[in-house]
């Protein structure tokens, strides 16, 4: 079921770019460029047990570096305004990871805020990206070879399929990260920090490697959004959208990768369903209660999140068969001896009669 779940996944989300609906398929490419963003968030905290709340911070950071560096009359090259998102969300990771790690805990999650919120006020209150009112991508960029371009990430289609490679790139590295030694180690600090100490290991290292690689992918994610949108805005740093992300990890499932991405789609869904007007009419303008009642729900019944909801119905089925064969096993007599009578194959203890 593991090795099928990334497969049928993929498959189903390429087969929405064949939908022949802008509304659907738009929605599909925002399901899989926070699915990237979740599987970045999920290798601090299901990989090396890392709550992070400034993981917004690389994701807009991202999307900045891509809005900022596009000329406004004609297409960057793709060749080094990726690497250059990747980068900017990369540095600024070494930077506030070199810190934040120091601290455990909930004083980690306050640091990683803080530095997420000193991102924000960089772009909401200074001219660097616009200030509050944001700044336009106008062309995505393109890859060529020469003269010759590959694909033309301008076309819809074209774009659709880049995204979902990205994502499929991204879930594969993961995978393999998990199963190296470096992942066997973050599983390590995870569990038992301090025996990972004892047992030799200078945990410091790995877990600064594990938040770069997370920042790093977190930028793709938000250097993906700015190419869908074409529209930056602070609020891409805001600790909302780092909530909602770790919310999305939680809803799914820590302990896997496909957790995150199903915990992404019910997420994005559950919003796009409350905030119909078609279903809800003019009750859609008070969506997040309903949302928040829903989230409350699912967290509440399902404790592994719903990757996690095969495992514990086979749990609950496992619970059942073996109380109907303790059910039907025969009762065990007891013999009563006579009082002041001891069994023959044991001594008397400290209190009781001699016989």
């Amino acid at each position: 079921m593991q090795k099928l779940l990334p497969i049928a996944t993929l498959l189903a989300l390429a087969a929405f770019a064949f939908s022949g609906s802008d509304y659907y398929t738009g929605l599909a490419i925002k399901v899989m460029i926070y699915a990237i963003f979740a599987l970045s968030l999920q290798l601090l905290v299901g990989g090396a047990g890392l709550v992070s709340l400034g993981h917004a911070a690389f994701f807009g950071i991202g999307a900045y570096v891509a809005a900022l560096l596009s000329p406004e009359s004609e297409a960057a090259s793709l060749w080094w305004l990726l690497p250059a998102a990747l980068l900017a969300a990369a540095l600024y990771a070494v930077v506030t990871g070199a810190l934040a790690l120091r601290t455990r805990g909930v004083y980690f999650i306050m640091v990683t805020l803080a530095f997420s919120q000193m991102a924000y006020y960089v772009f909401h209150d200074t001219k660097v990206g616009g200030g509050s009112d944001g700044i336009y991508l106008y062309f995505r960029p393109e890859l060529a070879l020469g003269s010759w371009v590959p694909f033309d990430l301008g076309n819809a289609t074209t774009f659709y399929f880049f995204v979902l490679a990205c994502l499929a790139l991204t879930w594969g590295f993961l995978a393999l990260l998990r199963r190296s030694p470096f992942g066997a180690a973050l599983a390590g600090i995870r569990i038992n920090e301090q025996r990972m100490r004892a047992a030799g290991y200078s945990t410091y290292p790995y877990k600064l490697t594990a938040y770069v690689v997370g920042a790093t992918l977190a930028g793709l994610a938000g250097f993906l959004f700015a190419l869908k949108d074409g529209f930056v805005t602070p609020e891409l740093l805001a600790w909302e959208q780092s909530g909602l992300v770790l919310l999305m990890v939680i809803l799914g499932g820590m302990a896997s990768l496909g957790g995150a991405v199903i915990g992404t789609v019910a997420l994005v869904l559950m919003q796009e369903l409350f905030q119909s007007q078609a279903l809800f009419g003019d009750y859609a303008r008070h969506w997040h209660l309903p949302l928040g009642i829903a989230i409350i729900a699912l967290v509440a019944l399902l404790p592994n999140g719903i990757a996690g909801l095969p495992a514990q119905w086979r749990q609950r089925r496992d619970a059942r068969v073996a109380a109907a064969h303790a059910a039907r096993a025969p009762a065990v007599s007891t013999v009563r001896l006579p009082q002041g009578r001891l069994p023959q194959d044991r001594l008397p203890v400290q209190g009781e009669p001699h016989v």
